[in-house]
Order: structure tokens, then sequence, then C-alpha cells
């Protein structure tokens, strides 16, 4: 993301708890924003026109449930409040597709296919719970503030250049391994973004950002599904309760559908991995 912003012409300030100066970034400062202080020093400091929040424990099952939680939901909330009372005029916040509430040990069943924006809620852990809070707490500040614009955006599984070369995806499994297994795949409903496209919407949401009705929320996905088969049958046999609403996704389509990007801000995915990915 640093990089693709930096491409872009944007000076990135880049904020995190371990100490560093990517080459890319203008600045790089170790700060917690989990301490609203610390985060109303950083907004004070650098007084930038955008905050991008990507900062938090990103993946489920990867501390105790209560840090995790904890952590995730006094970021946003830490974020958005010293954002908006600092002049900041443009905040987007990082939230996640597991919203919808896919994987439940209890079972679950999607209410249509393809899923969008409008689709029930229903988190079942912490990782879930912090990122729809995100949400509810953007546009908490979104309603209150007169002179900072808020979204979100829920990127589907992120994949970065290197992995397409091979490299381990945040779940461990290299990209073929993940369309030679749908089990692997399927539990996320086969949806994948390619980093550099979700740079790309970024880019393109804070350019459009003052534009748009202040808290919206976007799906962020590739145009087709991490399958080799469609799924319309690859999905059933991953989760058979998904069987009545897959059979209308015909050839390539995803389960996700990033349709509110692309009308609302002339975005889609330019990138696959039929296109991408180096050893079929």
């Amino acid at each position: 993301m640093v990089v693709s912003l930096a491409q872009a012409g944007h000076e990135v300030i880049g904020i995190d708890v371990i100490p560093g100066t990517p080459a890319e970034a203008a600045v790089a400062l170790p700060a917690d924003l989990t301490d609203l202080g610390e985060t109303y020093d950083v907004m004070a400091r650098f007084r930038p026109d955008a905050v991008v929040h990507l900062a938090a424990i990103a993946t489920p099952f990867s501390r105790a449930e209560g840090v995790i939680f904890r952590t995730n939901t006094q970021l946003a909330f830490n974020v958005c409040e010293a954002a908006s009372n600092t002049g900041v005029g443009r905040v987007i916040v990082a939230s996640s597709p597991t919203v919808i509430g896919y994987g439940a040990p209890g079972g679950w069943a999607p209410s249509y296919l393809p899923i969008d924006e409008d689709h029930p809620v229903a988190p079942w852990n912490a990782y879930n719970l912090s990122k729809l809070v995100a949400e509810q707490t953007m546009a908490t500040f979104a309603r209150a503030s007169r002179t900072t614009s808020f979204a979100a955006v829920r990127p589907c599984f992120v994949v970065a250049p290197e992995e397409w070369a091979g490299a381990p995806t945040q779940s461990g499994h290299t990209i073929v391994e993940r369309l030679d297994r749908p089990d692997v795949a399927g539990v996320s409903l086969f949806n994948y973004l390619d980093a550099r496209d979700a740079s790309d919407l970024i880019d393109v949401l804070l350019e459009r950002l003052p534009e748009l009705p202040s808290g919206e929320v976007f799906f962020a996905g590739a145009a087709d599904a991490l399958a080799r088969e469609p799924l319309a049958g690859a999905l059933p046999a991953v989760i058979p309760s998904t069987a009545a609403t897959a059979a209308g996704l015909t050839g390539t389509a995803p389960a996700f559908t990033s349709a509110k990007a692309e009308r609302m801000l002339g975005w889609t995915a330019k990138r696959s991995w039929r296109t991408e990915l180096e050893t079929q």
C-alpha cells in the first residue's frame, strides 16, 4: 500500500508500533495508536490531508479473543476521534468481508449470492466483531462530523505480488495450494484481491471521498473467484448450505460483488489469478 500510494504521487507517512522507515515512505514513526494521546500527537504533528487506517491484528485467532477485540476497536475509535478533531479531511477505515459471518461453527448460509454491502452481517468471533464495530465507529463519526469525510472498505483476501510467485499467503498456503485444495479457499468463499488493485481502490477513494455521502462501505474483490471450477458447483462442495444460492453464479463469477465500487467510484479490479499466477 505504501509503495503504490507513493508511486501515485502521495506523500506517505507510515505509523506503526514497529520502528522502521520504508524507502517509499516520507517518514515512518513508531507509535501506539491504541493510546489516544499518542494518536492525537501523530495527527497534530503531521496534520495529514487524509488517513488510511489499516492498523489492526489482521487475522482471526492469532491472539487471545479479548486482545483482538480490544486492540482493533480501540484503534478504530482513536483514529476516527483524533482525525476528526484535528481537521483531517478524509478517513478510510479497513474492514473485512468476514463480517458476513461465513465459517461459523454452528453453520452459515448466505441470504443471497453474490454478496453485496446490503447483505446481513453475522460476526461470530472477536476479529469479525471488531471489524463490524470499526465500521460502526466510522459511521458514528461520519454522522457527527461536518468537516471529515469517512468511508470503510472490505477488501477480500489480499494477495501480494510475491505471493503470485509462490510465497506463502497470510493463511500459510500458497496460491497454487488454495487453487488445488478447494477446502482451503472455500471457507472464505474463494474470495481474493490483488494488493495492487486494493491500492488502486484506496487511491480512487481518496480522490472521490469528498464528493460521496460520508460513511459509505465498499466491498473490494477480484472480478473472478479463486477457483478452477465455477462456484455453482465448487462452493456447495465445501459449504453445502450454499447450494441453492450458488446455482445462480455462472462461469467465473465470484461470491462477492464490487458493483457498488464500480458504480460510485468507477473502480474495478484489473488483475486475476489467471493472468498473475506464475505457475498455474
